[in-house]
């Protein structure tokens, strides 16, 4: 067993293998049945490029055998920061068939974001594109992956997606150039199907993300469940812009789950709407996944008017709450579309609205869970389940729901209960339908259209600047994004900062770009709470009065 990895307990593991949740396959056994049963379908449509299900079970055999003469072995940690193009996929199931265990980063980390990753997991490989396109100009990789290569000698493998440089090999070349092993050798790699078959990040409050181990058993059945409430079948044609490897477009159902119904994947590497209406049309796009903040984009696009929608059966929201209002425009504008509220965590637990469930029902609530083994309880800050119908934190626990955290056993002693639930952070109350209907949460997270920012590890970053005396991020109001992150700052005596020069400062510390501060707002002192504590909820309630008169002068001034 990986050390550092949590396992479920005996007794629950049995009872989620008789009710036949976990069929204790891994995830390579469980997509060869897949391949050969569908392997004449189209599985996968990256611009111009197709993939059967025979051709990328296929080329993921040949790069699988590739990365074999490579020194790759099961359990090997990989950290693929890569965006939403085939080759991905290629290397997510190529991985999966050796017992490697990526790590679902996203191209637009950075230095901090990688050596985090790379430290926690002890990785041995990185695979990265050349560069990206950014604002202000195009970022490369290779400076950034050689610095943590130099801090970390578990790190030994880089690949890059185009044309290997020094110390590099690519990817694109690993994916062409024949395997000198036979495809036999692939089937001598024994993997257990309770150990992790990847690591999802956690939106964690302490400024470090931590390493959820999904394991074969569990992210199998999560995809499989999860694609039976979305009404995913073989005519089935998701179009995936949202970032690839985290958890919602992975496995929710996601490529898996897609995959596992053979159906079609459509990838795109971006969310304008125009290109977006293109690839419904030309596609026959059934299925869409978003956060609220890219679905108002979507509707409120000038080019919705002309666009050809009736293929589209459903429309999957997550990340935030959705505003009713949202959701009714939806409807309107895709008129054959149900549009599925849904919430889920990285951790495991699941839940969607259901087509049928009453009007008030997918106006207000989040859904229900997705298995009936799925165990919730919502508890006060003592652990003591509160009333239905009242506010208390989610606790859950079930057969995709993590049991530990990677490597940290003193977190998770305060993270899961004494009998193993999840202490989720999300405030929540119990709806008369039995549905759930999300309040808030405990955690000290920024919502920004779906990526959770640590206000912690901004403010760590941001305490190191020479005029900052205090700092507080807190979430303020945003009518695209639901939310995006002020500073509060208290700066030293006879200094001054202007946001600018913040971002400018935080840009050299190279955190991902979707942390930076969008406001800085500077005060003498914090407000306190009665346990002399900075008190976040008053600076939230400033800020959202602030924004909310700005407006109203705006209006006035028109």
């Amino acid at each position: 067993m990986l050390q550092g990895f949590v396992p479920f307990p005996e007794d629950f593991a049995a009872r989620y293998r008789a009710q036949g949740y976990w069929r204790d396959q891994s995830l390579a056994q469980e997509f060869a049945a897949v391949f050969e049963r569908f392997a004449e379908r189209t599985a996968l449509i990256d611009g111009e490029r197709r993939y059967t299900y025979a051709e990328l079970d296929a080329v993921s055999d040949n790069l699988a055998l590739n990365l074999l003469d490579l020194g790759l072995q099961p359990l090997d940690r990989v950290v693929p920061l890569l965006p939403n193009v085939a080759e991905f996929v290629v290397l997510y199931f190529a991985l999966q068939k050796l017992g490697c265990i990526p790590i679902a980063a996203l191209v637009t980390h950075r230095h901090a974001e990688l050596n985090q990753f790379v430290q926690l997991s002890q990785a041995r490989c990185v695979v990265y594109p050349t560069a990206v396109r950014e604002q202000g100009g195009e970022f490369r990789f290779a400076p950034i992956v050689e610095r943590v290569q130099a801090e970390h000698a578990c790190l030994q493998l880089r690949l890059v997606l185009g044309e290997a440089g020094p110390g590099e090999h690519s990817l694109t070349a690993l994916i062409a150039q024949p395997a000198k092993r036979p495809v036999a050798d692939l089937r001598k790699v024994r993997i257990e199907p309770t150990d992790p078959c990847i690591f999802q990040l956690s939106g964690g409050t302490t400024g470090i993300p931590k390493l959820i181990p999904r394991t074969n058993n569990d992210y199998a059945y999560n995809s499989k469940v999860a694609a039976e409430v979305a009404g995913v079948d073989a005519e089935s044609v998701l179009l995936l812009v949202l970032p690839i490897a985290h958890n919602l477009p992975l496995a929710c159902p996601g490529i898996q789950g897609f995959l596992f119904n053979g159906a079609t994947v459509v990838l795109h590497a971006n969310t304008k709407p125009a290109e977006m209406f293109q690839l419904i049309a030309q596609h026959g796009v059934t299925h869409i996944k978003v956060v609220p903040a890219l679905l108002i984009r979507l509707i409120n696009d000038p080019a919705i008017a002309e666009a050809q929608l009736d293929s589209v059966k459903q429309i999957q929201s997550g990340g935030q709450r959705m505003q009713p209002e949202v959701r009714i425009r939806t409807r309107q504008l895709f008129r054959n579309a149900f549009v599925q509220e849904n919430f889920g965590m990285s951790e495991g637990l699941l839940m969607f609205v259901r087509q049928g469930d009453p009007e008030e029902v997918l106006l207000e609530t989040c859904g229900r869970p997705v298995c009936a083994d799925d165990e919730l309880k919502l508890i006060d800050d003592d652990g003591r389940e509160v009333p239905d119908g009242e506010v208390g934190e989610l606790a859950c626990r079930g057969p995709y729901t993590l049991r530990g955290y990677f490597g940290v056993p003193e977190y998770n002693a305060r993270q899961f209960t004494a009998d193993g639930f999840y202490r989720s952070g999300d405030l929540m109350r119990k709806h008369p339908s039995g549905n759930y209907v999300v309040e808030g949460r405990k955690k000290d997270l920024i919502n920004r259209g779906g990526e959770k920012i640590s206000a912690e590890e901004v403010e760590n970053l941001i305490l190191m600047h020479p005029a900052v005396q205090n700092v507080a991020c807190v979430p303020m109001p945003d009518a695209a994004l639901g939310e995006k992150m002020c500073a509060f700052v208290v700066p030293r005596a006879g200094t001054t900062l202007t946001l600018p020069e913040l971002v400018a400062f935080l840009q050299t510390q190279e955190i991902a770009r979707f942390k930076l501060p969008e406001r800085l707002e500077l005060l003498p002192d914090f407000p306190v709470s009665t346990f002399g504590k900075v008190s976040k909820k008053a600076l939230g309630e400033r800020i959202a009065a602030q924004l909310s008169e700005e407006a109203q002068a705006k209006a006035l001034a028109a």
